[in-house]
């Protein structure tokens, strides 16, 4: 099946790789490719993931990779990864 990161999860993405940068370059690349590496397994196993909660929709699910949730929906021939989250933060986060 097809991932498509969306253009906010991919900002989120760059946000968590400057952060992690600050303290350590190499730390935050190797996040980063974790990060992305499990789009394959969401690929591979779409439902692999927990039905996300607070969205209740059974087609928004999630994955934990270190700190973080990827947040992903499916679709009928596609996955789109619309966020990507520390697991101490709000999803979606309050305006």
């Amino acid at each position: 099946m097809k991932v498509n990161w969306t253009a906010a999860a991919r900002a989120q993405l760059r946000d968590i790789h400057s952060f992690i940068a600050r303290s350590s370059p190499q730390y935050a690349t190797k996040m980063v490719d974790r990060l992305t590496r499990r789009s394959q397994q969401i690929a591979r196993l779409p439902r692999s993931g927990r039905i996300v909660p607070e969205a209740n929709d059974v087609n928004i699910r999630e994955v934990i990779e270190g700190p973080y949730r990827i947040i992903y929906h499916l679709l009928e021939n596609e996955i789109d990864i619309i966020a990507v989250v520390h697991g101490a933060r709000q999803w979606p986060e309050e305006p």
